[in-house]
């Protein structure tokens, strides 16, 4: 009998606002049974507003800077989808995405903030917006650069003298100067004075603006931007390497294109913070238009609304009673003023000084803290009695997903070496990447199977990396992939969840099979504790296939994909890898190996790089060959974090068993006996044909290195 709560409600969260994110902060402490999370953003990260000039002037780091969604999303268990919605379907309830299918909900909140993209001749090709952030924080990190070491004239131009252009254009000029050039910022403004504050407080902005050397252009109207100019109405020209947009709040595209009701762009929302008319969907922050109460765009809204529609999902889930948003009138206005300094105003009464910049800076620090510290994953205490050695195995770290949760190579071993396989059709067994049967037609066929526990929370994501797992077999063969059959476990849920999950977890097998020209032909679902995939799949090949025995004395070792995943998979558990990490790390083992495979046809032997790890599957050619293997411990790729994260510590829960499998002499280096889950291919070939193949590889845009070389030996493999 089943001891967990079934799916039945889909939740989605449509961005990664600050209203989002303080709702899944506050889901993941107090979870609702039976709601499964999914949250839709473009980015693995989401930049926090009120750090945004400080980042921009240099007093903080990217990191600092960014909410982490995947920390964030694992800490609420929900599943992030890293793509971006262009349409909500309110009849078939589904959010409609540009690069995956349709995501069904039952209940939906919609926090995409807004563009600061200006509908001016040349902006597009020449400008950024000040929003979305994360645009404009990348292209000025570039720019900041380019500028510093000399490959570009310092020259700014914000358009919009409101708040966020002046903050904006203070702190680029701090920046740049701080770089050690002399910059030319200008701000243009359509009206007769900067805008968006009181008499006392645009005079000491345009202060500190003169003294920055920050011009201001009131009464003007751009005509156009071109490249490195933006010319005004008035013929006058100003120089601008980087122009950037702050004139205005504009709603995004997609959103305006919608049946949803809208003023002038924004979503419209009742008191509750319900799309009106719609019982099903919310939508917060500036993206929504507050017809009851409305208000400037200002993050400040969209923190202080966070509980209410907290508490209003969790009403409408579960048929509780909802309650209204009451925004306060006024809100306090910190300004920063370039460098460590900032002005507060609020009712007409200003402040300036370093001191507000130190309160600034505590108040940012202090809700990115809430949105960055979460609890330790532990293994769940157990009370009363336990047989013997429960308690040591509890007092391990907890059992990590993908390849991680493999039985160990030695454990293995011994049972695979009781199989007894014969007979003229079947050539290899236990040991190899997948069995080898002769077809009585003449040619060969490949046969193997793999499943793994669910290492994400998204079952696309995780049936595209399974299935590239499962195919590595076969490519790893040089053979060709022919059928798959899957073996789904599926967590308990609801008969609507079912078909819901069941429709995207078919959709997306189907198109990994097609792009490795294999069929999916079918497979058995059950209902279990968590989310495990597994596919049993078939390849052919006219010749014998390629094993791990055929490696020859003086051949090198090419790899085709960097290692560290079961690393950042553990730290990604345990709430200590960055998202960026970890996103980019996924989207590469969704990618399948039939061209890689196809440039290493040739390879004397070769295998797929996955659970054992690195040295385990060198150690296998190795022995199975009869040679020594030598790697070269510079020449291996490493994902982006997994070094930094081995160093402190983090290791999966296999590491020790692929050790004590496959020892290394020389040099030791952790990552060597690392898990991987969808690695890559290591192939053996003569040097010059692994130089062809790597060159074929990197110009295809494809990972290539050589990292060993194959010798005279015993079966050893040694680290240098």
């Amino acid at each position: 009998m089943l001891s967990v709560v079934p799916y039945t409600r889909d939740l989605v969260f449509i961005g990664g606002g600050h209203a989002h994110a303080l709702v899944l902060k506050a889901w993941g402490m107090k979870p609702l049974p039976g709601v499964r999370i999914t949250v839709i953003n473009p980015g693995p990260t989401a930049p926090y507003t009120g750090m945004l000039p400080g980042h921009v002037a240099g007093h903080y780091g990217r990191d600092e800077l960014e909410i982490d969604l995947v920390r964030l999303c694992r800490h609420a268990g929900a599943r992030l989808i890293l793509d971006r919605a262009v349409d909500v379907d309110r009849v078939r309830r589904e959010v409609v995405l540009a690069g995956r299918g349709p995501v069904a909900y039952d209940v939906a909140s919609i926090d995409v903030g807004i563009t600061a993209q200006m509908d001016l001749p040349g902006f597009a090709e020449h400008g950024v917006g000040a929003k979305p952030l994360d645009v404009y924080a990348a292209k000025w990190r570039a720019f900041l650069e380019q500028a510093r070491v000399g490959k570009i004239a310092p020259e700014v131009v914000v358009i919009g003298g409101g708040v966020a252009g002046c903050e904006l254009a203070m702190a680029m000029a701090f920046a740049l100067r701080q770089a050690g050039v002399t910059p030319t910022v200008s701000v243009i403004e359509a009206g007769p004075q900067i805008s968006g504050m009181g008499d006392r407080a645009r005079a000491r902005v345009s202060a500190a603006m003169v003294e920055l050397g920050v011009q201001v252009h009131v009464g003007a109207h751009v005509a156009r931007v071109e490249e490195a100019i933006v010319v005004l109405e008035s013929g006058a020209v100003v120089p601008a390497q980087i122009c950037v947009g702050a004139a205005g709040a504009f709603p995004h595209d997609w959103v305006s294109q919608t049946d949803l009701p809208l003023n002038d762009g924004f979503v419209e929302v009742d008191p509750q913070l319900r799309v009106q008319g719609d019982e099903a969907l919310f939508a917060v922050g500036d993206c929504a238009h507050m017809g009851f109460a409305p208000r400037p765009k200002a993050g400040v809204f969209a923190v202080r609304a966070a509980p209410v529609l907290h508490d209003n999902l969790r009403a409408v889930l579960t048929g509780g009673r909802l309650r209204p948003f009451k925004p306060q009138k006024d809100y306090l206005k910190l300004i920063s003023l370039g460098g460590k300094d900032a002005m507060a105003e609020k009712f007409g009464v200003t402040f300036a000084g370093p001191v507000l910049w130190r309160w600034k800076d505590r108040i940012d620090r202090s809700f990115m803290e809430k949105l960055s510290d979460f609890p330790v994953m532990t293994s769940p205490a157990i009370k009363g009695e336990v047989a013997a050695g429960v308690a040591d195995m509890l007092a391990e770290k907890p059992l990590c997903g993908g390849c991680g949760a493999k039985v160990g190579g030695d454990v293995l071993s011994d049972v695979l070496a009781q199989l007894n396989v014969s007979g003229n059709e079947v050539l290899t067994g236990p040991g190899d990447d997948a069995a080898v049967i002769r077809q009585p037609g003449g040619g060969f066929q490949v046969l193997s199977t793999d499943h793994l526990r669910s290492m994400v929370e998204d079952p696309v994501m995780m049936i595209r990396i399974a299935a590239v797992h499962a195919l590595g077999d076969i490519w790893a063969m040089g053979a060709k992939p022919q059928v798959a059959l899957a073996s789904l476990v599926l967590p308990q849920m609801s008969p609507e969840l079912q078909a819901r999950t069941l429709a995207e977890i078919t959709a997306a097998t189907r198109e990994v099979m097609e792009e490795a020209r294999a069929q999916l032909v079918g497979g058995h679902t059950t209902m279990g504790a968590e989310l495990t995939i597994g596919f049993t799949v078939t390849g052919t090949r006219d010749v014998m296939p390629i094993t791990v025995a055929g490696a020859q004395v003086g051949d090198v070792l090419v790899l085709t994909r960097a290692i560290g995943s079961g690393i950042i998979l553990a730290a990604d558990m345990q709430g200590r890898a960055k998202g960026r990490d970890v996103a980019a790390m996924l989207d590469v083992m969704q990618q399948g190996q039939r061209a890689q495979a196809e440039i290493l046809h040739g390879a004397h032997a070769m295998t797929d790089v996955t659970g054992f790890g690195l040295a385990g599957h060198a150690a296998a050619i190795a022995r199975a060959s009869g040679v020594d293997v030598v790697l070269w411990q510079d020449q291996i790729p490493v994902y982006a974090g997994a070094r930094t994260l081995s160093e402190a510590g983090v290791a999966s829960t296999l590491m020790p068993a692929n050790r004590r499998n496959a020892p290394v002499e020389g040099l030791d280096d952790p990552l060597l006996f690392d898990p991987q889950t969808a690695g890559g291919l290591l192939a053996a070939l003569p040097k010059k044909a692994a130089e062809k193949a790597v060159q074929a590889l990197n110009a295809a845009g494809l990972t290539g290195v050589i990292i060993g070389e194959v010798l005279q030996g015993t079966g050893h493999v040694t680290l240098k």
